[in-house]
C-alpha cells in the first residue's frame, strides 16, 4: 500500500515515505527526509531535511521534527512535544553548522508537551512523561518526569511501570508478555519470554 498524503499536506520532491505511511492535514515533509513504513504524521507536523524516521512511528499533532533528529522504529511522539537542534540559539547568530544530533531509540515514548533538548539519546522503550524537559541521555526502559526530567522508575515494552527500584538488583516478569526485566546497578535489561 502506497503512502497516503492529505491534499492540504506538502511533501517536497526527494522525500521518501514508506509503504502505508499517512501524512495528515497541513503537514510538511522536506525533500531530504526519510520516513519508514506504516508511520502516522498527524495534523500540522513538520519534518526537516536531515531527519530519519523509522517504521511504525506515530507523531501526533503539532510536532516539529527538526534537522539532526533520528527516530528509530516504533517511537511515539505525543501531541505538541518539542525537539530542538541548537543548544544556544540566538536570532542574530547563525548556528546551522552547530546542530547537535538527537537519537530516540526504538520503542521510546515522548509524552505530550515534553521537550527534548538537542544532543542527547533517549534509550530503547524509555518513557518521557507529559511536560517533562529532557536535557541529558536517558537509559533504556527509564521512566522520566519533571522539569528538568529525572528518573522515577522503569517501564516495560508493554508500557507499564515495572516494580523495580531505581538502582541495585532486581528482577520482574511482565504479566502481559512474559518478558523478564533484570536490574543490575543502574541498568535495566530485557530478557524476552521463551
Amino acid at each position: 500500500m502506497a503512502a497516503a498524503v492529505h491534499a492540504s499536506a506538502i511533501v517536497d520532491d526527494g522525500a521518501v515515505l514508506g509503504e502505508g505511511t499517512r501524512v495528515w492535514h497541513f503537514s510538511h515533509v522536506c525533500g531530504g527526509a526519510r520516513v519508514g513504513a506504516g508511520c502516522s504524521l498527524g495534523q500540522n507536523v513538520f519534518v526537516g531535511n536531515d531527519v530519519v524516521i523509522g517504521s511504525n512511528v506515530k507523531i501526533q499533532n503539532n510536532v516539529s521534527v527538526y534537522d539532526a533528529v533520528t527516530l528509530e522504529d516504533d517511537v511515539f511522539c505525543g501531541p505538541s512535544m518539542v525537539f530542538t537542534n541548537v543548544y544556544n540559539p540566538r536570532s542574530a547568530v547563525l548556528r546551522k553548522g552547530e546542530y547537535r544530533k538527537t537519537l530516540v531509540r526504538r520503542g521510546a515514548t515522548l509524552g505530550a508537551n515534553a521537550t527534548v533538548v538537542c544532543g542527547i539519546t533517549i534509550g530503547e522503550y524509555a518513557f518521557v512523561g507529559a511536560g517533562a524537559v529532557v536535557n541529558h541521555d536517558v537509559p533504556d526502559f527509564a521512566l522520566m518526569v519533571g522539569v528538568p526530567a529525572r528518573q522515577v522508575g522503569w517501564m516495560s515494552r508493554y508500557g507499564e511501570q515495572l516494580e523495580l527500584p531505581l538502582q541495585g538488583e532486581g528482577k520482574v516478569v511482565c504479566p502481559h508478555t512474559g518478558d523478564v526485566y533484570v536490574l543490575k546497578g543502574k541498568s535495566c535489561v530485557l530478557r524476552p519470554a521463551d
